[in-house]
């Protein structure tokens, strides 16, 4: 059994430096600029200036044919508490996140509010910690979130310095907007943890919202 167990473990980590060996050499700079060309990858966001110092930045882009407003609808009912985040929601769950699945819009819900929770999670899950505060709510143009202590920080006049997740809406003509996500993160203290930013929150995150956009985009044209 004590053989087995090393086995499996061995292949197991092999498994991780393979992956993490592909996804450093050709798939990395792809995944945090998806959709991005060269020179947009350093462009300047609105929100960017809650979080000007950071050790890591992924930003994501997609074209959707519809006008601003109608994509702010559907970006305003994001969260555990509302229409959960319009991707792999049997991956969410499967963390127990207990995530929703709604795709239509709902006129009840008000649009989100600065300084209003967004949760990740059911607050009765991971003690209450899976959740972020609305930090900016530009009418049709930025929605930004930042993590709690961020939130705590940025009313005392100082920067973000934790977690922060932006969208915003560009206006390309009449009816084409680009939407662009934007994720950055502070230092990570320790070599594990630093691993496992690189060889897995990083490739995570790229699949998970690769999907809320692409899916936002087809619910914002098909509305």
């Amino acid at each position: 059994m004590k053989k087995w167990t090393l086995r499996i473990f061995a292949s197991i980590l092999a498994l991780f430096i393979g992956a993490g060996l592909v996804y450093h050499a050709g798939l990395r700079h792809w995944c945090l600029h998806w959709g991005l060309s060269s020179s947009e990858a350093q462009m300047r966001l609105p929100g960017d200036e809650l979080f000007p110092v950071y050790s890591s930045e992924a930003t994501h882009a997609i074209i959707v044919h519809a006008r601003p407003e109608k994509i702010w609808s559907w970006l305003m009912q994001i969260g555990q508490d509302r229409s959960g985040f319009y991707s792999y929601t049997f991956l969410e769950n499967a963390i127990g996140a207990d995530m929703p699945k709604v795709e239509h819009l709902i006129p009840e819900w008000k649009p989100r509010a600065v300084g209003e929770t967004v949760w990740f999670a059911n607050p009765k899950r991971f003690g209450g910690q899976g959740r972020m505060v609305a930090a900016v709510v530009r009418l049709d143009r930025s929605f930004v979130l930042v993590m709690p202590d961020d939130w705590k920080s940025l009313k005392a006049g100082e920067k973000a310095h934790e977690g922060f997740w932006s969208f915003n809406l560009q206006p390309l003509g009449e009816n084409r907007t680009r939407l662009v996500a934007r994720v950055r993160g502070g230092p990570a203290t320790g070599l594990m943890n630093r691993a496992m930013d690189r060889l897995f929150w990083e490739p995570a995150h790229w699949v998970m919202e690769q999907r809320m956009l692409r899916r936002i985009r087809d619910l914002a044209e098909n509305s």
